[in-house]
């Protein structure tokens, strides 16, 4: 079992940064590939970033590509969402997931409760 909660959401100017956080446990990080993904009201889930812990490859959707930074940080067992440049569009509640699973077939075992990133216009 894999146990993550999400922090740092809020309520950000356009133009303006937030940065959120996940914190990982209960399994050796080193399986781990964790990801953000975001739901606007009436809108179907969207992935946002995702990042293998093993190696720190890095994933992006196109929405957020340039703007967003997906990072770990192994001593505190966290992987961090840096939002710069966002957008109104970007208001969404944000969930952190991950997977443990030797081979990745898309889908994620292990969810936040999210938090709720909110950018004014």
């Amino acid at each position: 079992q894999v146990q993550l909660a999400e922090s740092g959401g809020g309520l950000v100017q356009a133009g303006g940064s937030l940065t959120l956080s996940c914190a990982a446990s209960g399994r050796p990080l080193s399986l781990l590939r964790i990801s953000w993904f975001r739901q606007a009201p009436g809108k179907e889930r969207e992935f946002v970033a995702a990042i293998r812990w093993s190696d720190s490859t890095t994933y992006y959707g196109e929405s957020v590509k340039g703007r967003f930074t997906i990072s770990r940080d192994n001593a505190k067992k966290t992987v961090s969402l840096i939002m710069d440049s966002l957008k109104p569009e970007d208001t969404a509640v944000y969930f952190c997931a991950a997977d443990d699973r030797r081979v990745f077939d898309g889908s994620y075992p292990y969810w936040g409760q999210g938090t709720q990133v909110t950018v004014s216009s």
